[in-house]
């Protein structure tokens, strides 16, 4: 490990209990905070999530939390009806910028709800979480509310799998961390770097490009990165991370996903076939399934003339 990333582990890692909820209220001083659930067919844990951020960050005692928006991407079930009687604004992802046709993906739910909320720092947390704790929030806003030099937060966590503690977060050590070491060794002490939770000051992330797919947590660290440097990022121990786990074929598209984010990234020139196929057993063998790779990004939400006529709004 770089003697830089050694530096910064130790100034820029911390717990979320070196944070009380009191020393956040009392730093806040006027800074909005917006809470984003990017939500596709969430319906059995996105109430619970809104209803305990509502509770514990939102309350006249503990004020926290400025805006707390859930992004339909299109469910099917009853996420958008769970989630706004949970006490949620629900906006839905084809209601944003309608000028521009919405494409399937995190990221470009991701992207849209900046247009959608309004808050000087904005937090990101996957609707599919169980057993959710308010520090999952408080945690990660923390350093952007009590220190001005922080631009990007990441949460760090143990994801166990099939009952073992500290597995999970399978994609990250077979594709995101070897890419990241290899590539940008000064991201290399990023515990999580592909977890879904994490915030931002607004004025870095309008200036940043969104990967529609899954390849969004890997761009954002890495563009973000060489928008404000190393010292500007840090990350928020806030536990364990429960949640529902993607089987091996799902993951195998969202690491080809994250692999071709990283290749824009290291070269605008020549570029891997964009399509992954993988197989399923047949009544007469194998059958191939090729899928296309998420390769759309969307654009610094800055430079959008929607967003320029939002901000002077609000």
């Amino acid at each position: 490990m770089l003697e830089e990333v050694e530096r910064w582990l130790e100034r820029r890692s911390w717990s979320v209990a070196d944070r009380p909820l009191d020393r956040l209220l009392a730093a806040k001083h006027g800074t909005t905070v917006s809470v984003v659930l990017p939500a596709l067919n969430e319906e059995a844990t996105v109430g619970d999530i809104v209803t305990v951020i509502r509770r514990e960050l939102m309350s006249d005692s503990a004020p926290l939390v400025d805006e707390l928006v859930v992004i339909d991407s299109g469910s099917t079930d009853r996420t958008a009806e769970v989630a706004a009687a949970a006490g949620a604004r629900v906006v839905h992802r084809d209601a944003i910028l309608p000028r521009i046709p919405a494409v399937p993906g995190k990221g470009e739910v991701l992207w849209r709800s900046l247009l959608a909320t309004t808050g000087d720092v904005v937090c990101f947390v996957d609707a599919d979480l169980r057993d959710f704790s308010a520090d999952f929030v408080s945690g990660i806003a923390g350093p952007l509310l009590t220190d001005p030099s922080v631009q990007f937060v990441k949460a760090m966590y143990d994801r166990p799998l099939a009952g073992s503690p500290g597995q999970g977060g399978r994609v990250t050590e077979l594709v995101a961390r070897p890419l990241l070491n290899l590539h940008w060794p000064r991201l290399a002490g990023f515990v999580q770097p592909l977890g879904g939770e994490y915030a931002a000051r607004r004025s870095l992330l309008e200036r940043l490009p969104f990967p529609v797919g899954y390849g969004v947590e890997l761009g954002l660290l890495v563009d973000a990165l060489h928008t404000v440097g190393l010292d500007a990022l840090a990350q928020v121990d806030v536990g364990v991370r429960k949640h529902r786990h993607q089987d091996e074929r799902a993951l195998g598209r969202m690491a080809a996903a994250i692999y071709r984010t990283a290749q824009l990234r290291l070269s605008r020139g020549h570029l891997v076939r964009p399509r992954l196929t993988q197989f399923d057993r047949g009544d007469d063998g194998f059958v191939p399934r090729t899928h296309d790779v998420d390769t759309e990004e969307r654009p610094p939400m800055i430079e959008v003339a929607e967003y320029a006529r939002h901000r002077r709004v609000a």
